[in-house]
């Protein structure tokens, strides 16, 4: 497999920097709970908590759907939530959102807590594999073809996690 770079580091900043304004617009004097979902959103959380201007609680829950370059269609909860969520305002902060399917059932999840609101949060999204509407973003850092991407948290298989810039699956 070759990667080639797709995306730079300034246009990273620059999403998440717009990302974090938008956030801090929309949850200004509220306190809302940023859930993280590990690993991949990890490098994408710290950027945005130095960003954020909010009094808010941050939160970390480990979920996984791949293995190597394809879903595996199945949700496993790996690491569970702490928090009580009950009338919380949660936003989930991803890595990437493609076909939805992980949003999907961790929304309903989140709201079955008795979440107030649940908003997702992604650095990185593939509108064209979205295959469930109530997974869309509220918050979309960058919208990319529907590609296998590594980096800046996006791994293949554990690796490529630290590379500070994304790359694309050369075809």
């Amino acid at each position: 497999m070759t990667f080639v770079p797709s995306i730079s580091k300034v246009e990273i900043a620059a999403a998440v920097k717009r990302v974090a304004g938008e956030l801090n617009t929309d949850y200004a004097g509220r306190e809302p709970i940023f859930l993280v979902v590990l690993n991949g959103a990890f490098m994408f959380a710290s950027d945005l908590a130095k960003e954020l201007d909010l009094r808010c609680v941050f939160s970390f829950i480990k979920l996984a759907s791949y293995e190597g370059t394809a879903s595996t269609q199945n949700v496993r909860s790996l690491i569970g939530l702490k928090e009580d969520l009950h009338g919380k305002d949660v936003v989930v902060v991803e890595d990437i959102v493609d076909t939805g399917l992980t949003m999907h059932q961790l929304k309903a999840q989140l709201k079955d807590m008795g979440a107030a609101s649940v908003e997702v949060c992604a650095i990185v999204q593939k509108p064209e594999a979205l295959q469930y509407p109530d997974a869309q973003p509220k918050y979309v850092g960058l919208s990319i073809p529907n590609r296998f991407i590594i980096g800046y948290g996006l791994d293949l298989d554990g690796y490529a996690r630290n590379l500070p810039e994304i790359y694309e699956l050369k075809k």
